[in-house]
Formats: C-alpha cells, structure tokens, sequence
C-alpha cells in the first residue's frame, strides 16, 4: 500500500488532494463533505474583509474542454468566517484548511492576515490576483514582481502562519515573481490561476458572460498549469499547491512530477462530482502500485 501522505508547510494531510478555492467552499458543511468524500484539505473560497458582490449573471459556462466564469470572487467578508465558517469547521475539524484570502489594495491584505490568522487556519493563501486600485493601470497584484513582494511582505508581517502565494499564469516570467515572494517571505504558492478567457454565443452575437470576460479553467489549461508548476519549483524550490486541469490521478501524479506538493482540484467537480476526490486519490493508488512507488514522496519533482 502507497503511503499518500504529504506534510506542507509542517502540516500533515493524509493525501494530496485540496478543494481549490472558490469551489463548494462556502460554508462549513459543504468543505467537510469534501473531506467526506476523499479530499485531503479544503481551501476557503477568497475572502474579503468586505462584503464583495461580485457579477451579475450568467456568470458560468461549461464544455467538455473547459469551464468559464466570472463569479467576481463574490463573499459575505471576514465577519462571517469568523463567525460562522472556521467555528463550524473546527468542530471535529476532519482536515487541515488553508484560509484564501484577497484585496484591491496592500494595507487590506495585511488588515485581513491579521483577522484571519484569529480564525487559526493551518495555512493562509493569498490570492494576489485582484486588480491592485493603487495602481494607475489597475493591474493585478501578480502580474508585478514588486506588488507581489509588497503584498506578501506585509502578510508575513502580520502572521505567524505559514502562508502561500496563489500566482496567475497570464505573464510572461512566473518563475521571476515567484522569486521575488519567496525573497519577501512566502512559505510556498498555489499555482495555478484562471487563465483569462471569452467566449461568444453565435445565435445573439453577444459574450455569453455578463462580465463579457472570465478565468477559464478545467482539462484544457492542465499543461499551462504543469509548466508554471515546474518554473517556479525550479526558480525556488519551495513547496506548491498545484492546480489547473487536473482531473485524474494520472493528472495529479504528473502534476507532483513537475514539482507539487500538494494538488488543487475543483473544476474537476463540475465533471465528477464531489465524489471524484476519491476516486483520484484511488487512481492514484493504482498507479503507484502498478509503478513501483512505495511513498509518494519519492516522486515529488522527479521531473527535474
């Protein structure tokens, strides 16, 4: 029998598999049938210190090859993670979760590492994707070297808790921004992010999105997601969340090869349900045997 335990940061999960922000990650009872189901963690979906409307609909739209959306990282803000969320899911906590959490400007994401840390997740993701608004071109936290340090340097100074960078693929050196978290503190990152995205309904002639445009994620990205895994693994060496496309254990088994840790999933709900998180981690099983691996340990960034 494969030993699929994995330690991250210093926590243990007993496989590799984590909900990937943003899906069935709402409330306390939807992130422990996760677990139910197979899941190894859960991360929270991106919470805000403010309430965050997000979108108007239609804000998803689904293929065979990719899943579209521009949810707008809607979210009741922090009060209700600390009221309601991490309290529930601390009863009989079932598996470590990762608190993901996001804002428009640095000061919000050092206020928000502060509140969240109370909240004693085991690790804290920050999601730098958001447009930073301090910014004269309102460009992405992630897509600037020294905003991503800015951000993550100001996280570090407000917890204590090992936290992680969620990196966007959409530029054209993730390897030089990752460096760059890992010099200002960063204990590891989840990657990846949406790719941007847009698709047009031929009969109305219009974007099907409200938002006109959106992430895309699912099958499609998985290689543009191995890649990026692979970059920044070689540029720090620091533990990674691998997630984009992964929809098998085959899938998640490359994704460790290129350098994860620890493999994100959730679109991959969208096609198997929930209870596809057993089901990889048994397909992952399956190949470990078939292969020789006795720890999964063994294979994490043989790739390199």
């Amino acid at each position: 029998m494969t030993n699929l335990s994995v330690k991250f940061c210093g926590v243990k999960f007993k496989n590799p598999t984590v909900l990937a922000s943003g899906i069935l990650g709402v409330t306390a009872s939807s992130l422990k049938n996760v677990v139910r189901c197979g899941a190894g963690g859960v991360t929270t979906k991106s919470i805000w210190l403010n309430e965050n409307a997000g979108h108007k609909n239609p804000t998803m739209f689904g293929t065979e090859h990719y899943f579209l959306n521009a949810v707008g990282l809607s979210d009741a803000g922090i009060e209700k993670a600390v009221s309601e969320t991490f309290p529930e899911y601390l009863k009989k906590k079932p598996a470590p979760i990762i608190a993901s959490i996001v804002a428009a400007n640095i000061d919000d994401f050092g206020r928000l590492a502060e509140e969240i840390t109370k909240c004693k997740p085991d690790i804290i993701e920050v999601n730098i994707a958001c447009p930073n608004v301090e910014d004269k071109h309102g460009k992405p936290f992630s897509c600037v070297a020294g905003d991503s340090a800015k951000v993550t340097k100001i996280v570090r100074a407000r917890t204590k808790k090992p936290i992680i960078i969620k990196l966007t693929p959409n530029v054209y050196n993730i390897g030089e921004i990752a460096s760059a978290c890992a010099d200002s503190g960063a204990d590891g990152f989840c990657a990846i992010n949406t790719l941007y995205g847009m698709e047009i309904d031929i009969n109305v002639r219009m974007p099907i999105l409200a938002n006109k445009s959106g992430g895309v994620s699912g099958p499609g990205i998985k290689p543009v997601a191995v890649k990026a895994v692979y970059d920044i693994y070689k540029a720090t060496k620091l533990p990674i969340i691998g997630t984009g496309g992964i929809m098998t254990g085959e899938d998640a088994i490359g994704m460790m090869m290129a350098g994860a840790r620890l493999v994100g999933i959730g679109t991959m709900v969208y096609y198997r349900g929930a209870e596809g998180f057993g089901e990889v981690v048994s397909e992952m099983e399956n190949w470990c045997a078939k292969n020789g691996v006795k720890n999964i340990e063994e294979i994490i960034g043989c790739a390199h």
